[in-house]
């Protein structure tokens, strides 16, 4: 299964691990001989239905060689042929079918069409697998009843047709043709009918207008007509001349009803008409879509198509399509590429097609730039277009080199689909031209309704091969300071817009950072290392992000700043994290110091990360100052705003005169006023980084008291007082009572 779709990415690659191109198909072929030297053994290979998911010149070369490979080995399904016909058809053209075999045979191709019908019942008309329907193939056997409904229906309109003779006529020149040619379809249906014989043509041509016969020439049916040529051109297409079946379909049932109303077929029609079990619908609707595109005669009125003598528009469009210029295709797609700039994925601004380097602008948000389409890129290539293109960009911003080179990322064009995007463009602007000057074409409803529809088609072909073409994510980076820019280049995939496909797998890849944890945030402070001495400037510290290539590449400066709240807010913010200062005066001394609590960082001004030993340091100088013993402080409990319990401490046996002894202290005291309304949270943390350090050491014996005092100016309930007495009794508490003054 998609076995084209994998062997394409091969073409013209010659140092994959895996093996290269040749190799696929050397293994195509050993793989088609075993299999066809073993017993009950089969090989079912799924190709594509289309040019478009062949995928261009790679694609159509996988596909021939494979398709080359197999034939040699495979076994084509030969069905076979009855001779059964429709009432007065069959008394004058076949013999009568005279064994049980020829029955089951005919009744086993009658099922499997009404089976096939009935399955795929979106793709052919309502009554088509009715038991109606089935008892007229029967009768009708081997001739398919929409024949004889498009020569009895439409073709007995015209005046010099004879019912009966005329059919009895045509079809015995059509069953001649096709017994000749030893025809194995298993019936025959309007797409099956040979109008390039002579014989068959001059049954056709006697009851319609000398027109038609150029109409036949050009599209329908003859060595030069457009079906064949699409179908040489298509090998799926070719297999079953699925064009010519199409084209056929439509000419028989629409050439006679010329200048009626409502005489085109739908695609239910034209797939009744065409379609046998076993072939897929999709390939005779993209044999339609194709046909609609380059005949001369062939009109598509909205849902319905049928043939006319006068041309249609679609040749108008064909021949403006090939008139356009390089330069004139090139700005339709950077206009194409402009609209990709309101979706921005992760990044602050999208640039799409800058046609200088002061186009994107030099600042500290993260920024995606979508290069034109002169800039492809071409897999394995390290001197592209692209990362030529991207080189200037990321070193230069027009008046000066660019400071800020860790933001920017690119995006390019694949050079092999860039053909397919191309040819979209230049049909988008051929319908748009017509578009632009229907009034002065004097075109009629149906001409109308047909530009509008190719329009819209065409546009929207446009923006998805614009998605499928820009495949490739470029990415500057360094390994370490001293290490060369190495560009890194990752295809894309995936539906979204160019934009978000990059923001996902850049984050992926953490190529771009949308959230950076403060734990890494220090990492990268101390390996570069990023300080500045003892601290580093905030306003400094997204400089630096902003401008190295070796550093993680932040979405915009905010990552940061949340980084450093996290950062500063950790209990473990010594071991872990930083400290943050609002200033730092001339004596050295950090102004605004916050560590273990909340805080607002600001890039502007003089605001820094500390060091976390030399912000510890500070808070002992600060409490000695208080006269708060240092000796055995438990870390961050003094001062630590409203919401931190303020706690004393001291060292030693209570003796302050013997805090200068070098003897270690055996004793720890603490007092703490705590929030009665938030006193899980305080208590939780004293217990989180003063008790459990107590505990930790070894023959510590630590006793903790809770001691409440309440008063209580109105007085207490008598209810409120058994309760709470009552609570502390059981508690074991050792409570006093309520008291009265």
């Amino acid at each position: 299964d998609e076995w084209i779709a994998y062997a394409r990415q091969l073409y013209e690659k010659h140092d994959l691990p895996a093996g290269s191109f040749d190799t696929q198909f050397t293994f195509a072929q050993a793989l088609t001989e075993a299999a066809a030297a073993a017993k009950h053994t089969l090989i079912v290979v799924s190709v594509p239905s289309s040019d478009i998911e062949t995928g261009g010149r790679a694609g159509r070369e996988a596909l021939n060689r494979l398709e080359n490979v197999v034939a040699r080995k495979d076994a084509p399904w030969q069905p076979a042929s009855a001779e059964e016909g429709f009432e007065i058809v069959r008394r004058r053209l076949f013999k009568p079918i005279a064994s049980e075999d020829l029955f089951r045979e005919r009744d086993n191709v009658i099922r499997t069409f009404i089976e096939n019908y009935r399955a795929n019942n979106k793709e052919f008309p309502v009554d088509a697998g009715s038991a109606e329907y089935e008892k007229r193939m029967r009768s009708a056997y081997p001739i398919h009843p929409d024949v004889f409904d498009r020569l009895y229906i439409d073709w007995s309109t015209l005046d010099r047709f004879q019912r009966t003779r005329g059919v009895l006529r045509f079809m015995a020149a059509v069953i001649h043709e096709l017994w000749e040619k030893q025809d194995r379809n298993l019936l025959i249906l309007p797409g099956m009918i040979p109008m390039d014989e002579p014989a068959v043509r001059k049954e056709l041509m006697r009851y319609l207008e000398p027109a038609w016969a150029a109409v036949v020439d050009r599209d329908v049916d003859g060595p030069n007509s457009t079906s064949l040529a699409i179908d040489r051109e298509n090998s799926t297409l070719g297999r079953y001349s699925a064009t010519r079946r199409v084209a056929r379909t439509v000419f028989l049932g629409t050439a006679p009803l010329h200048g009626t109303a409502n005489r085109g077929k739908s695609t239910r029609q034209i797939n009744l008409g065409c379609v046998q079990p076993g072939e897929s619908v999709n390939t005779f609707g993209d044999a339609l879509r194709r046909l609609q595109n380059k005949a001369t005669y062939l009109i598509p009125d909205g849902e319905l198509t049928y043939y006319d003598t006068v041309q249609n528009i679609n040749r108008d469009a064909e021949s403006r399509k090939d008139g356009f210029k390089d330069d004139d295709v090139k700005l339709a797609i950077r206009e194409a590429l402009k609209k990709q700039e309101t979706s921005r994925g992760d990044f602050a601004r999208v640039h799409a097609c800058p046609q200088s380097p002061s186009d994107v602008a030099d600042d500290r948000d993260a920024r995606l730039v979508i290069l034109s389409s002169e800039s492809a890129h071409l897999a394995n290539k390290d001197d592209s277009p692209a990362i030529e293109s991207a080189k200037e960009l990321l070193t230069s911003r027009g008046t000066g080199p660019r400071i800020y080179r860790n933001t920017l990322a690119f995006i390019a064009a694949d050079r092999t689909r860039l053909t397919e995007l191309e040819d979209a463009v230049r049909w988008a602007l051929a319908w748009k031209a017509i578009d632009d000057k229907k009034d002065d074409l004097d075109l009629n409803q149906s001409q109308i309704r047909t530009v509008t529809t190719k329009r819209r088609e065409w546009e929207g072909v446009v923006e998805q091969r614009i998605l499928e073409t820009y495949c490739w994510l470029i990415v500057p980076g360094q390994s370490d300071p001293h290490a060369d820019v190495e560009w890194h280049a990752r295809r894309l995939t995936g539906q979204d817009s160019l934009a978000k496909r990059a923001s996902k797998k850049m984050g992926t890849d953490e190529l771009l950072i949308p959230q950076l944890g403060a734990v890494r945030l220090r990492m990268e402070l101390d390996r570069v290392p990023l300080w500045r001495g003892d601290d580093v400037e905030v306003r400094q510290l997204a400089e630096d992000f902003a401008q190295y290539l070796y550093l993680p590449r932040l979405t915009s400066p905010r990552v940061l700043l949340d980084a450093i709240v996290d950062g500063v807010g950790l209990l473990t913010w010594q071991s872990d994290a930083f400290a943050y200062a609002e200033s730092r005066g001339e004596d050295g001394r950090y102004a605004g110091l916050r560590c273990g609590e909340g805080v607002r960082p600001v890039l502007d001004g003089a605001a820094l990360l500390v060091k976390p030993d030399v912000a510890a340091a500070q808070r002992q100088k600060d409490l000695a100052k208080q006269g708060i013993g240092t000796t055995a402080t438990t870390g961050d409990t003094s001062g630590a705003g409203a919401d931190t319990p303020s706690t004393t401490t001291t060292g030693g046996d209570g003796d302050e005169g013997r805090q200068t002894e070098p003897a270690q202290p055996r004793r720890f005291y603490g007092s703490v006023a705590l929030d009665s309304t938030r006193l899980g949270r305080d208590a939780g943390r004293i217990a989180e980084e003063v008790i459990a350090h107590l505990v930790a050491i070894d023959g510590a014996k630590v006793r903790v008291t809770l001691e409440i005092e309440a008063d209580i100016p109105k007085g207490v309930d008598q209810a409120i007082v058994r309760t709470v007495t009552e609570n502390c009794r059981t508690l074991n508490f050792g409570s006093q009572g309520c008291e009265r003054e």
